[in-house]
C-alpha cells in the first residue's frame, strides 16, 4: 500500500531547523526499511512531504508508527495528515523501486 505524507511546520523555521538532521536520520532509518521512496521539503519552506510505502496487514498501524516516531513529530515541529493513495498511472514504475 502506498501513502502519501504531508508534513506542516508547526513552529518558526529556525526552531525546525534546530531538528532537520535528526529528522532526515529518521527518513534515511525509513529508506532503509523499504518503507519510505522519496521525501523532500516544500518551497516556500513550510513543511514537506513523504511518499511511502506500507505492508497492506496491519498498513494503519504502521503509518502511526511512522508519524509518532518521527522528531519531528515527538518535538512539535511538524503535524502530519497520512494520506493512503492507490496509484491507477504509474504504478508499475512505483512498485519497481
Amino acid at each position: 500500500m502506498y501513502a502519501l505524507a504531508i508534513l506542516r511546520y508547526r513552529k518558526p523555521l529556525e526552531e525546525v531547523l534546530k531538528v532537520v538532521e535528526d529528522h532526515r536520520a529518521y527518513l534515511r532509518g525509513l529508506k532503509e526499511q523499504g518503507l519510505l521512496i522519496a521525501s523532500g521539503p516544500f518551497e516556500p519552506r513550510c513543511g514537506g512531504g513523504l511518499l511511502l510505502r506500507v505492508p497492506e496487514e496491519g498498513a494503519a498501524a504502521a503509518l502511526d508508527r511512522i508519524r509518532d516516531e518521527d522528531p519531528f513529530t515527538i518535538t512539535g515541529c511538524a503535524q502530519y495528515e497520512l494520506l493512503p493513495w492507490n496509484p491507477v498511472i504509474g504504478k508499475e514504475g512505483l512498485d519497481s523501486l
